[in-house]
């Protein structure tokens, strides 16, 4: 047997959990934890609803903001892996939240799921990070490599409605990126086709191909330097490595692009910065809340490492 303390947990109530007293809800949730040490988070206030404390016998309403602070729990060994590295930084990157949807400011290294040699994405974390949201699933997806905004449904029934808004190009993506060389004013469209090889080694290769989807991305300089451009852009199709495939298309490679990258001109930087991530962002997105209809408009800041490398320009 090994202990592991859980980060602390957010949990927003729905309809299948309302009318739970707080305590048999605790104790469903954590039936490896003792009674005694459920009734004593509760007795010293570190179990919070709405921020406020409550007494053991609270019944969940829908809506209820829980807030369940770390807790020592036994696992088995087999069951103890968890990338718990991912932890803080995930929790700490929520950029909205209620009962149907979870937005995330995705930071670069962290892959959105499992597989083709990753344990976990942040789907499997925030499933272990949110156990009773039951129906949690990826809106869509971005690179492992690119930071920025990244939706998750929490129902079945906003998934339906937010891929239904994509294939009607009612949900509008930015991303900023810094690219090699001065990019031409002139240059604000590119609609080149896009085909997707699959390698031996289980990853997808693109190219620009006749064959290939039909895919288009716009784009506006948002800041000229010496040697590099920062340019907003705006894809209108969302296929895969669209944006990193048509930036080298252009003749202007996003910087620290592994894959689609130059490195000869990557190393010319290299020794002057510590940074080494793809520095691509995907800053904002504007949808219709499933539920609601609601207008949204959610916006990701640049995250430290990107802010400062730009800093760094003339």
């Amino acid at each position: 047997m090994t202990y592991k303390t859980t980060a602390v947990s957010i949990i927003y109530i729905n309809e299948d959990m309302i009318n739970q007293r707080i305590d048999n809800f605790l104790q469903k949730k954590f039936k490896k934890v003792p009674k005694s040490m459920i009734y004593r988070i509760i007795r010293t206030g570190k179990i919070r609803i709405n921020k406020k404390r409550i007494k053991p016998h609270y019944k969940l309403k829908i809506g209820d903001k829980l807030r369940i602070p770390p807790i020592k729990i036994i696992y088995k060994e087999k069951n103890s892996i968890f990338a718990t590295k991912y932890e803080k930084s995930l929790l700490n990157n929520i950029l909205y939240e209620d009962n149907h949807l979870l937005i995330i400011n995705k930071p670069s290294g962290i892959a959105v799921h499992g597989g083709s040699g990753i344990n976990l994405g942040v789907i499997e974390c925030f499933r272990k990070l949110r156990p009773l949201e039951k129906s949690l699933e990826l809106v869509h997806r971005i690179d492992r490599d690119t930071s920025g905004i990244l939706m998750l449904a929490k129902k079945r029934k906003s998934l339906v409605s937010l891929h239904k808004q994509m294939r009607e190009k009612k949900i509008q993506k930015k991303y900023i990126a810094l690219v090699h060389g001065l990019w031409p004013i002139s240059l604000r469209k590119i609609s080149e086709p896009l085909l997707t090889t699959h390698l031996k080694n289980k990853q997808k290769k693109v190219s620009i191909n006749k064959k290939g989807k039909p895919s288009e991305t716009y784009f506006r300089i948002k800041k000229q330097y010496l040697f590099t451009t920062l340019v907003s852009i705006t894809p209108k199709t969302g296929r895969t490595h669209q944006i990193r495939v048509h930036t080298l298309h252009a003749g202007h490679p996003i910087l620290f692009d592994k894959r689609y990258g130059k490195r000869n001109l990557d190393s010319n930087i290299k020794n002057k910065t510590k940074i080494n991530r793809l520095l691509l962002h995907a800053t904002s997105i504007n949808f219709l809340h499933p539920e609601s209809g609601k207008k949204m408009h959610i916006m990701a800041p640049l995250d430290v490492h990107f802010k400062n490398y730009l800093n760094t320009l003339v």
